[in-house]
């Protein structure tokens, strides 16, 4: 994993550049995409000599310009047992790679996947051989690679959009081109925005260099090529079956403890025999730091919720038995909560006592001392779950790390999350980030077993398994039982062919962003493009049934692959949104419910 930043300029007086200015603001993406690969980071530049007229020198303006093209990378080794530098140069051409290749090319624990890459491009230059070669990977990427024979920049995001890259275009205000994995907040000098997954893009620097007006030739220069040009495995996401269900098909309750159609039964095993490669893919060769031999390498993002449980199931398969595994779990200190609890609807205090504890401090004082509960739903999921896991799993050190954030230090942190996150900006997307931001910084306490003291603990680990995807993949979402409701089982697959649609413009790049910033790597099991085939071509009731109850017919499939592998509790489990689950939603007390799409009312300026 990695962070990359590329800035294109004409070095003149064309368009009025401040150089301070821009040294500036390079510095500033510099740093913060520096964040996300502390291992190494290097940069390099070139210098084009541009080819249009000159402009006349008396008018104030240069007589010659350049056009000067940054690259930098950031380095997080997850591969090897040796830091390999980027960018990646060789003969005039240059690739910063964040990614990692899990299926698809033939590269072995030893190899370093960014520069097997870098040859395989140089060898085939044409458009055409992009795309190509993207489509036989699998794994979550973003990169910039320039061409110097034919004078092109491709850059471009996986299909599911797995890794962040953001996007300056030039303006006359700020006439230079930005590509940046994260960016420094709400700034003045560039509107970034997401860069799309619909294709590989491709600059014609050439173009530019003959041009004379960088902005205004813009989409001339700038072309989209198509991912379904390449026929390869992994070019595009799969489409969803669209062969509904029999109108007659009878209602089987497959928790009954008796038997069940043979075709479930198989979706079952090759759920679990797909899921399982997938974590193995993400869990293996994970290099030891050094001076953290024996500490864990790998994380779960945990709540106790049955996405999070199966994947650290499936993770003690293939990590060695005598290794941790983390599991982190995030509460919040939230006022709003508590103020429901001791000064809302309860008789604990009489109706003229409660305005003076509308203020977040004396709220805290009425709670005990200053010291509010972190029992939210998911510690208390996730307590009950780790005993399933150690019960299932003996021998296997389980750290359940409880990362309590107190009310102040969320708030101390929300301009850093607000920066790391931007340009996403609503209250849905700052109640999610301030979740993952500390639950990936694995700052928390941990304790054997209940009887047991806690001790402090900070968590190493640089792989973080994440559950997101199988409410998208498998209709877990209350809107899919309301789609039948309305609709029946065609409304069913119309939702789940607009989920799929819908994962690459939502969240991913955010939850990129913030965990990375912590010099960390978030990895989807759920969304491998092989399980989301898998689950894409399966006839919708074997997924789902929502005629059966909440925690039955949403994920069905899934459900009964924990119970199959002996997670019962965890199958029986209802979804509930990290937001509420870690309360880190609607903290501020005396607040009204705020709708999760408004946009947050201050934002950080750098």
């Amino acid at each position: 994993m990695c962070g990359i930043y590329c800035s294109i300029r004409v070095g003149s007086a064309d368009h009025c550049v401040d150089a301070e200015v821009f040294q500036a603001l390079s510095e500033q993406l510099r740093s913060v995409n520096g964040a996300r690969g502390p291992d190494a980071q290097t940069s390099c530049t070139l210098r084009l000599p541009t080819s249009h007229p000159p402009r006349d020198s008396s008018e104030g303006q240069a007589s010659g310009s350049e056009l000067q093209i940054e690259f930098f990378a950031s380095e997080l080794m997850l591969r090897g047992r040796a830091v390999v530098v980027q960018p990646h140069q060789q003969e005039g051409d240059v690739f910063c790679w964040n990614g990692e290749v899990f299926e698809g090319l033939d590269i072995n624990s030893e190899e370093n996947d960014g520069a097997k890459l870098f040859g395989r491009f140089r060898l085939d230059r044409t458009p055409d051989s992009v795309p190509s070669l993207l489509g036989n990977v699998e794994g979550p990427y973003a990169f910039v690679f320039y061409d110097s024979s034919s004078e092109k920049l491709y850059f471009a995001r996986d299909p599911l959009g797995r890794r962040s890259l953001l996007i300056h275009k030039p303006s006359p205000l700020f006439p230079y081109l930005l590509l940046s994995s994260v960016s420094a907040g709400n700034h003045p000098a560039y509107q970034f925005e997401e860069l799309g997954t619909e294709g590989i893009f491709c600059l014609d620097v050439g173009l530019i260099r003959r041009s004379s007006d960088f902005v205004k030739r813009l989409d001339d220069c700038l072309s989209v090529i198509p991912r379904r040009a390449s026929p390869a495995k992994f070019a595009e996401i799969s489409r969803v079956n669209t062969t509904p269900p029999l109108e007659d098909m009878p209602l089987l309750d497959p928790f009954g403890g008796g038997p069940f159609p043979n075709a479930w039964s198989d979706a079952v095993d090759e759920l679990i025999s797909q899921l399982d490669r997938s974590v193995m893919l993400r869990v293996r060769d994970i290099p030891v730091q050094c001076g953290q031999e024996g500490k864990a390498r790998v994380a779960v993002l945990f709540s106790g919720g049955i996405d999070s449980t199966m994947l650290a199931f499936l993770a003690h398969r293939h990590v060695p038995r005598d290794e941790a595994i983390d599991l982190i779990n995030v509460a919040f200190e939230n006022p709003r909560k508590i103020e429901v609890q001791f000064g809302g609807n309860s008789d604990m205090l009489p109706k003229r006592e409660r305005k003076k504890y509308r203020k977040t401090g004396e709220i805290m004082k009425v709670a005990g001392g200053g010291t509010a509960s972190y029992l939210v739903p998911d510690r208390v999921t996730g307590l009950e779950e780790v005993n399933e896991l150690r019960k299932l799993c003996p021998g296997r050190t389980w750290n359940l790390v409880e990362v309590d954030v107190p009310y102040e230090e969320s708030l101390a942190a929300r301009s850093t999350v607000e920066a790391i996150m931007w340009p996403s900006r609503t209250v849905m997307d700052l109640s999610l980030a301030m979740a993952l931001y500390f639950a990936s910084r694995g700052v928390g306490r941990v304790r054997g077993s209940s009887s047991e003291c806690y001790k402090a603990y900070t968590s190493h680990a640089r792989v973080l398994l994440n559950g997101l995807g199988s409410d998208e993949l498998l209709g877990g979402y209350g809107r899919h039982r309301t789609a039948f409701s309305v609709r029946g089982w065609q409304g069913v697959i119309d939702e789940l062919q607009l989920e799929l649609d819908r994962i690459p413009i939502r969240n991913l790049g955010r939850d990129d962003r913030i965990i990375s910033s912590h010099g960390k790597e978030t990895r989807h099991p759920f969304l491998s493009l092989s399980v989301v085939s898998f689950l894409a071509r399966l006839p919708v009731y074997l997924k789902l049934d929502p005629r059966l109850d909440v925690g039955k017919g949403d994920k069905t499939l899934l459900r009964l692959a924990a119970r199959r592998v002996g997670l019962v509790e965890a199958s029986s489990r209802k979804k509930r949104a990290m937001q509420f689950g870690s309360h880190s939603a609607r903290m501020e007390a005396g607040e009204g419910e705020r709708r999760g799409d408004l946009v947050i009312r201050r934002l950080v300026d750098t």
